[in-house]
């Protein structure tokens, strides 16, 4: 479990652009928002990164580095690239199962007969300060239920006008 306040993983990955996310190298105004997703079999995550690229200049306009992250493979993101219209969401893949536990993500496997991968993280999403440490964090088991975009920019909002703390640090 990542603890706010304290530092998070380190997250090296490809992007579908054929460039790379590297996590220690964003400089944001005020935040990198990591927003991981089940992968291209989740009619959920598509519709989610779908409204995420529609409200992505709202978080970019406050400072917010917004990366889209999942397990799959170099092929099937490049289908969610192609085929989903997130906009200019950046889709970082090739997490490996490790990583994702490190981040504190929940892993599910396969069901019979899905279009599923054999392994894959749950939903969550983490906001990181320009310092490395964690701000924010949601960690789900199943695909139901996100962050409302529009509330998350709300509060995000009055966190940095009001310079709101980092809450939760006492875990």
């Amino acid at each position: 479990m990542l603890i706010p306040g304290q530092p998070v993983p380190e997250l090296d990955l490809p992007l579908t652009i054929d460039a790379r996310f590297e996590l220690s190298k964003q400089d944001p105004e005020a935040f990198t928002m990591l927003v991981f997703y089940r992968g291209k079999h989740c009619p959920i995550c598509k519709k989610y990164l779908i409204e995420l690229g529609g409200k992505l200049s709202g978080f970019t306009g406050k400072g917010i580095n917004v990366f889209a992250v999942s397990m799959d493979s170099p092929e099937r993101a490049a289908v969610s690239h192609e085929e989903w219209d997130t906009g200019d969401v950046p889709l970082a893949h090739s997490m490996s199962e490790e990583k994702a536990r490190e981040w504190g993500l929940y892993i599910s496997e396969k069901r019979e007969g899905s279009e599923e991968p054999d392994t894959f993280s749950e939903p969550g999403l983490f906001l990181v300060k320009p310092d490395g440490t964690l701000h924010f964090a949601v960690v789900q088991n199943a695909p139901f239920t996100r962050p409302d975009l529009d509330d998350l920019l709300s509060g995000l909002t009055y966190t940095l006008e009001n310079d709101y703390p980092t809450r939760g640090t006492l875990t």
